[in-house]
């Protein structure tokens, strides 16, 4: 979609329901939308390797807005390096009810509070494997269903389940929409949980083993991103997403719905995200790829989440206003900056403020 398309398009989207909205945007994805978009091939000095996959650039669609592995062909044809399906679930389960999604257009922000709905397992790692021979990176985000009490099995269950499907596993242990879990940030249950969880991808075939990231939140003090830190180095885990959506409500915010309940992410989200990603590479002195999650809306954006720490960088909540052009801004842009500072590649700008400082 042409920025010029998605300018017309905008006051019609904007016109619906949110999540209806974002229901119309899959289905405009899966009838071919993406083939209507122009775009240059990525300029080389945002390609990158982490895990020892080959990024094409380091932008990458965050979980959340393809839950379903529906559309991970048309997402990475709209320009990204990398493209994150889900959280799945093993069983399906709806969701929270009511209103779900709000749109804080004054603050370029959104308020989501689906918790996990999902389709379950089985029609999830079927979309993938359909997709599983064409090229481009694709990563699984896994969850536990609301109602199970013993979250490791879930998670061994969604490991298990799509293990060969994708190129890496994402486990979700931070998203506020489901009752007690964030609480496996928390020490003790982290070590607990990574724990079982690698004991079970020791026990199985190469084929379960793309590299384990964990997802946790922006909300940690800083006693809590050097714990998780610590046993993310003890227990092997092959990298980080920091961070996901907020409970938190700044002051600045001006839309009517800045105190519904849910996750708060998009522009405001940036700083805290930013701050927390650059206290875990401090604590993790680096030898933990992160991706870098919250607020992204810009090629300077990305470039600051690069230069606190991150190998990679997500972002969702910026396409509802800006439309599918922005992956090919913030393209250009990085690679701009990326040269303006003398850097030959994006591993080179990695943890650079770091240093400096």
């Amino acid at each position: 979609m042409s920025d010029l398309l998605f300018k017309l398009a905008r006051p019609a989207l904007f016109f619906l329901d949110p999540e209806r909205a974002h229901v119309v945007t899959i289905w405009a994805l899966k009838l071919g939308l993406a083939r209507t978009m122009r775009r240059r091939p990525d300029d080389a000095i945002l390609a990158t390797k982490v895990w020892n996959l080959a990024f094409p650039n380091p932008i990458g669609l965050a979980a959340g807005f393809d839950k379903h592995a529906e559309v991970c062909d048309a997402a990475l044809a709209l320009g990204f390096g990398f493209v994150e399906a889900g959280t799945v679930t093993p069983r399906p389960q709806p969701g929270n009810p009511g209103q779900r999604l709000y749109r804080l257009t004054e603050d370029e922000a959104v308020i989501n509070r689906f918790g996990f709905n999902s389709r379950g397992l089985a029609p999830f790692a079927a979309n993938l494997a359909r997709r599983r021979a064409r090229p481009g990176i694709v990563g699984a985000n896994v969850g536990k269903n609301r109602d199970t009490a013993d979250g490791a099995a879930d998670y061994i269950a969604g490991i298990e389940a799509i293990g060969a499907l994708a190129d890496y596993l994402v486990i979700n242990i931070s998203s506020p929409n489901t009752p007690g879990l964030r609480a496996l940030q928390a020490r003790a249950q982290i070590e607990e949980l990574l724990a079982r969880v690698q004991e079970f991808r020791r026990r199985e075939t190469a084929g379960l083993r793309p590299p384990l990231l964990v997802k946790v939140g922006p909300d940690l003090d800083e006693s809590e991103v050097k714990d998780i830190a610590q046993v993310a180095l003890a227990t092997g885990v092959d990298g980080l997403i920091v961070g996901n959506t907020t409970l938190a409500r700044p002051t600045t915010l001006k839309s009517p719905h800045r105190n519904a309940p849910g996750g708060l992410s998009g522009k405001p989200l940036f700083e805290p995200s930013t701050a927390c990603l650059a206290a875990m590479y401090r604590f993790t002195q680096g030898r933990i790829p992160i991706i870098g999650c919250g607020g992204i809306a810009s090629g300077a954006d990305a470039y600051a989440k690069i230069r606190a720490g991150a190998s990679l960088v997500q972002l969702y909540s910026a396409l509802v206003f800006h439309g599918p052009g922005l992956v090919g801004r913030i393209k250009s842009e990085l690679a701009a900056l990326l040269r303006r500072d003398g850097f030959s590649s994006v591993t080179d700008a990695v943890g650079a403020d770091q240093r400096k400082s």
